[in-house]
């Protein structure tokens, strides 16, 4: 849902769209957005799916500390998409699982 007419600051200005890609799907989205809430916007409220919980990821906290809303963006896994701004192209999927942080200890 987009505000158009806030019923303090008046008229707001119109905002350049720009054209995401989640799983494949075209969507549009207004530049200077997050992704989380571009996703949103499109009525998509599931990000991915927790492996250890076998249930949806999604919007949580909003802040970037609760790691609920991880996606990948242009082939970059586990991306913070409450933090991060959409841009013009970009290719959003659902991460395919949770996050290792062991793996780089194992590695060494």
């Amino acid at each position: 849902m987009d505000i158009h007419n806030h019923a303090i600051l008046g008229a707001l200005p119109l905002v350049k769209n720009v054209t995401i890609y989640f799983e494949g799907t075209r969507l549009l989205a207004r530049a200077g957005q997050t992704v989380a809430s571009a996703l949103m916007a499109n009525d998509i409220y599931a990000f991915g799916h927790s492996r250890n919980l076998s249930q949806a990821r999604g919007f949580y906290c909003g802040n970037g500390r609760c790691q609920s809303c991880l996606v990948t963006v242009d082939g970059v896994e586990h991306v913070k998409s409450c933090s991060t701004l959409v841009r013009e192209g970009m290719v959003i999927t659902k991460c395919a699982g949770d996050l290792d942080v062991r793996r780089d200890l194992h590695a060494n």
